[in-house]
């Protein structure tokens, strides 16, 4: 089933004013085939740019407007250059054009030769008087590729609970697991899921990837006993009482079948921190904390005034009264100013978790790990949190990021994330990417990007209009990555970008160029430009990290075995009848299975012992993957105790708990972090890539 052609395409005016504004008038589902964009989906977009397109005349007139604009136009608002070449834009200037560039780091210059990495501010004057001004990013012209071939685990943190949880993972927790992978198994990275500040009230989306805040971490993930106030909380008894209801929380998990419950979770640790609020910080503690503020700046102040307005009015900021909509408004100062308390309870609380996932990173780079842990950063954040009212300039209004129709959803997708506006990401020197990612190197040695195919375009879906009305955007992305990759550079940290899935040509190429790996995932490696049968580990990329799965995909015990098609056919989610189904995932695994087998890696025993053949599959598994190129290989974690279900299964809202289950072996018991350091099965597999990695040598070059 395909998408019908929609029956009002953009007039020839139209479709030239949407691509001045980097409006798609097309998109192709496949190579071979090109479809329109509605002259609706292209008219709203332009709209949500700030560009009326509502009539003929109103086209002609924002037509006539733009080609004056870029006509006149000496810059763009923003210039990229790459260390050790000059930016292009520059070469446009006419003759005799007069430079001053006020570099970040305080100096003022005639040429743009030799100059620093940064953000620098450029003025251009010409022979006639004219003048132009535009922020200047210049970036390292490639990210270095990682010193050698490292291996690693995947977790979603909230299902890794120890014995000191309070009923979902914490980042005590990712502490101790970083410090463990690294001194007992070799392990160079952990990589987890978005720990984003999620928008409050109950019950809480449990997904990662819809925050609140991408810029700030969530409060729900920290370490009460870890914070040093907690030893001087004036009520003991009560700490102590809330200590025994988050081991019946955890209990439940582990012991009784329940779900991990982020809200109960959240209840208890909340009320834990209003009593460590209470205590007041010694000399240094507060000296850190003054720092911690003055650092974060407005966008701290922001974050937190949303929080405790959110307390008051609820967690929309589309239905608080009119004037606290607008964060720069009198009454949003009034009311922060009588919320005061509450706005430096929410900023301790950033600070608090910004400490412990600093503590978590410092536990892995001192167990050994060349990279430490590997942060996510999700599409977008949730049209009602703090980002998009904090932000709201930069996002467009009335819109929603998603996916067009094609070969495998018809109906296209939503997502629900509002889109930042290219133009206005320009005007500002793409600050607000600048300081998201900024804060997010704070703590992290790498960073997964989430659809990293976002910094080239998005497909903009507009409200109330279903996806398949949509239409892409274009952003700059050479100035996207210029910021990536000064930021990275700054931070001396890797860059990984998910791109599984349909990618615009080109992307990839890109992303290589400049330093970024991108993602591979086993399943979908195989030559699709010929006979579709497993790639060879020697035909693989070498920039990517390298996994049998993802979040979103079937463990590989269930993807070996067929489970995954039982569950989803439970479920009502397979579009085929359930024997054809069956039948295509044998073939799959039947594949790979052979083919591992002639590449002598399904060995049948490993780690010193006798394996179930199931265990010894796994096993040849990440073997394969060692004998590809990739430069990190990555076991999702669960893999390493066999479980059988997914972390999340798209398709689903409450059919399946998505994001709520703990680890759990292959009987489906949920195993503790303890549990885990104890598993001969896994490090079993551990011995197989500490071994094999070193048989292999680095990956390839």
């Amino acid at each position: 089933m395909t998408a019908p052609r929609p029956a009002d395409p953009p007039s020839e005016d139209l479709s030239r004013l949407a691509v001045l504004h980097g409006v798609a008038t097309s998109y192709s589902p496949s190579p071979d085939r090109s479809v329109a964009a509605s002259a609706t989906a292209v008219t709203l977009t332009l709209a949500a740019l700030g560009v009326d397109a509502s009539t003929p005349g109103a086209v002609r007139a924002a037509l006539a407007a733009r080609e004056g604009e870029l006509g006149e136009r000496l810059l763009p608002p923003t210039v990229v250059g790459w260390s050790g070449s000059p930016p292009a834009a520059l070469a446009a200037l006419p003759g005799g054009t007069r430079l001053r560039i006020d570099t970040e780091q305080g100096e003022s210059r005639a040429s743009a030769d030799g100059l620093p990495p940064g953000v620098h501010r450029l003025t251009a004057t010409t022979p006639d008087g004219r003048t132009a001004t535009a922020h200047l990013i210049v970036a390292p012209p490639r990210l270095p590729a990682p010193a050698g071939r490292s291996y690693g685990l995947l977790v979603q943190l909230y299902s890794l609970l120890s014995r000191r949880s309070w009923g979902m993972g914490d980042l005590g927790d990712l502490a101790e697991l970083a410090g463990w992978a690294g001194r007992s198994l070799g392990a160079g990275f952990v990589q987890v899921n978005p720990l984003h500040a999620a928008v409050p009230g109950t019950p809480t989306d449990p997904s990662p990837y819809r925050p609140s805040s991408r810029r700030f971490p969530d409060p729900v993930h920290l370490r009460i006993e870890d914070i040093p106030e907690a030893a001087y909380a004036e009520d003991p008894e009560r700490l102590r009482a809330l200590l025994e209801r988050s081991g019946r929380l955890r209990e439940a998990v582990l012991r009784q079948g329940a779900l991990i419950d982020r809200d109960a979770v959240w209840e208890l640790k909340r009320e834990a921190l209003e009593l460590l609020g209470e205590v007041p910080l010694g000399p240094g503690r507060r000296a850190a904390y003054c720092d911690f503020l003055a650092g974060q700046g407005q966008a701290l102040e922001d974050h937190a005034t949303w929080c405790a307005l959110a307390e008051v009015h609820g967690s929309d900021w589309h239905r608080w009264p009119t004037g606290l909509r607008d964060p720069r408004s009198a009454e949003t100062t009034r009311a922060r100013n009588g919320l005061m308390d509450r706005v430096d309870f929410w900023s301790r609380l950033a600070w608090l978790t910004d400490t412990q996932l600093t503590a978590a990173q410092r536990a892995g780079r001192e167990a050994g790990m060349p990279v430490g842990i590997v942060h996510d950063l999700a599409v977008g954040v949730h049209p009602g949190g703090a980002d998009a009212w904090a932000q709201q300039e930069y996002f467009a209004a009335g819109m929603s990021v998603g996916a067009p129709p094609d070969a495998f959803n018809a109906r296209g997708q939503d997502w629900g994330l509002p889109p930042w506006r290219p133009d206005r990401l320009a005007e500002s020197g793409y600050a607000p990417f600048r300081d998201l990612l900024r804060a997010l190197f704070r703590y992290a040695g790498a960073l997964r990007i989430d659809h990293v195919m976002g910094l080239f375009r998005l497909w903009w879906v507009p409200q109330g209009h279903p996806p398949t009305e949509g239409t892409y955007v274009r952003y700059d992305a050479e100035a996207m990555l210029a910021v990536l990759v000064l930021e990275a550079s700054r931070a001396g940290a890797l860059v990984i970008g998910e791109d599984l899935g349909t990618v615009e040509p080109g992307v990839r190429e890109a992303l290589r160029e400049r330093g970024v790996l991108g993602t591979s995932v086993l399943w979908f490696e195989r030559d699709w430009d010929g006979d579709g049968r497993p790639l060879p580990p020697d035909d693989w990329r070498a920039d990517c990290l390298a996994t049998a799965t993802t979040h979103d995909l079937p463990s590989t015990a269930a993807r070996l075995t067929g489970e995954h098609v039982e569950l989803r056919d439970s479920l009502g989610l397979l579009t085929r009848p359930l024997e054809e189904e069956r039948a295509e995932a044998a073939a799959d695994a039947g594949e790979w299975l052979s083919l591992l087998s002639r590449l002598g890696l399904l060995h049948g025993t490993g780690g010193g012992g006798d394996t179930s053949s199931e265990e010894a599959e796994i096993q040849a598994v990440h073997r394969f993957l060692l004998r590809t190129p990739a430069r990190m290989v990555g076991v999702w974690l669960p893999d390493g105790v066999g479980d059988r279900r997914p972390q999340n299964l798209p398709g689903t809202w409450d059919q399946y708990p998505n994001w709520r289950l703990p680890i759990a072996d292959a009987q489906g018991r949920p195993v503790t972090l303890e549990d885990l350091a104890a598993s001969p099965r896994l490090r079993a597999l551990m011995e197989v890539l500490r071994g094999d990695g070193h048989e292999v040598g680095d990956g390839g070059s």
